[in-house]
């Protein structure tokens, strides 16, 4: 995580300051629900919030840290200095350290699952603009990266937007499944601590209770979480590698818009260069490199151990702050992208009418001819249009098996662009409904 690849909103959730605040209301919620089951005083539990509006202090945490080699003690420590070493006595009653830290890590992952989720609109948005503006313009398929038939831009975009769509249902699943707490004491039993606190504690931070935990969260719900990021990225990729495709001097049927005073290269002033999109295949690689750390993670010692912790200060924070990036990144070169029709015809018309011959094909076997002649018959005209970049039409216009099978006009019928778009309303129906 650098600050050329972070917005200010994502990276805030991971900040000292934001987790200190979240650990700060866990123990205060915590010691609510202790009081109300007269666990501990009343007045114990309102001191607490006295540090309500309390900005805690990140370098006295750590000087404390340096000492005691623990960072909720710490923290613990330095809470009581705010408001009294009496007052917070309680403070922590029954807890083991994991049930702060794991409570607050899902928090953290909701939240950035939320500005994910949002973003995840923004490009949706965008995708389905440009899929209605595009809806009918025509421009060659391919597989393989080699011509294969006609499909339109609008089409690619829909494709788009039905993978993102997906992308969104997961992500809201993920959400769902790491929004869990844990307040359940030393290896998850419950001995020092009544069931009761965990459920006012995840009430109150917009989690639910975990129904087993030892002393941690189970880490499948974590795995999961990233692995979907993993999936967004590898679809940001999908989108960024077509733009880039598109972008090629040879082919230039759209780009990324190339602002007033941008340079594209220091030696060479002719160039504008798919940089954001090159940029976005990169950040997809820093996404998906989280993602076997996290499933590494699931596998703990009993009921806990801490391999997993370094690994998460780094990923979560990394892998949501990048990705968000990413996001917003990707939305705003799919709504100022640059399309070229004209360039999409003149493209699919370097081997003029080649796009029909599958359609021809398949008029021959249905005027009698077998598949395997039919083929031969249309593979050695296709092959001309390839070698000689003559006309398809013409070619087979003057090959007399293909005249006689089909007639004049029947040849001439299987070159309408239209037979190729008659069901991009039911595809995109199916995709926007």
């Amino acid at each position: 995580m650098i600050p050329r690849y972070a917005r200010p909103e994502m990276v805030a959730i991971w900040s000292p300051e934001t987790k200190f605040k979240i650990w700060y209301e866990i123990e205060a919620h915590a010691c609510d629900a202790q009081a109300a089951l007269g666990v501990i005083p009343k007045e114990n539990a309102e001191a607490v919030w006295k540090a309500k509006d309390v900005e805690f202090d990140v370098a006295r945490i750590d000087e404390i840290e340096a000492v005691t080699k623990h960072d909720v003690i710490a923290f613990l420590t330095h809470l009581a200095e705010h408001v009294g070493s009496e007052e917070a006595r309680f403070v922590h009653q029954g807890m083991t350290s994991s049930d702060v830290l794991d409570t607050c890590l899902n928090v953290q992952l909701v939240r950035a699952a939320d500005i994910l989720l949002a973003d995840l609109d923004k490009v949706l948005a965008a995708l389905k603009t440009r899929a209605m503006e595009h809806k009918m313009t025509v421009r060659v398929g391919r597989s393989h990266g080699i011509h294969a038939e006609p499909t339109t831009m609008g089409l690619t975009f829909a494709r788009f937007y039905a993978e993102m769509d997906r992308n969104k249902a997961r992500l809201q699943q993920a959400r769902d499944e790491v929004a869990t707490g844990a307040i359940s004491g030393a290896v998850g039993t419950f001995a020092n601590i009544d069931p009761a606190v965990e459920e006012h504690v995840c009430k109150e931070m917009g989690l639910s209770p975990e129904p087993i935990s030892t002393q941690v969260i189970p880490r499948d719900r974590h795995a999961m979480f990233f692995a979907v990021l993993g999936v967004i990225a590898s679809s940001i990729e999908n989108i960024a590698i077509e733009i880039r495709h598109m972008q090629r001097t040879e082919v230039l049927e759209g780009a990324e818009f190339f602002s007033m005073g941008q340079k594209g290269s220091s030696a060479m002033p002719h160039k504008k260069n798919p940089v954001l999109t090159e940029n976005l295949t990169g950040l997809a690689r820093l996404v998906r490199m989280t993602v076997i750390p996290a499933m590494e993670n699931v596998a703990l010692w009993h009921e806990r151990d801490i391999s997993h912790s370094s690994v998460e200060r780094g990923i979560g924070p990394d892998a949501t702050v990048t990705l968000d990036f990413a996001l917003n990144r990707l939305a705003g070169v799919v709504e100022k992208m640059l399309i070229f029709p004209e360039n999409m015809l003149d493209n699919m018309n370097k081997f003029p009418g080649l796009v029909m011959s599958q359609r021809v094909l398949l008029a021959l076997t249905q005027a009698g001819v077998s598949r395997e002649d039919a083929y031969s018959m249309v593979q050695r005209n296709a092959l001309k249009v390839w070698e000689e970049r003559v006309d398809f039409q013409e070619q087979l216009l003057a090959d007399e098996d293909v005249v006689k099978a089909l007639g004049v006009d029947g040849i001439k019928a299987k070159f309408d662009m239209d037979y190729h778009t008659k069901h991009v309303d039911t595809i995109f129906k199916r995709v926007f409904g």
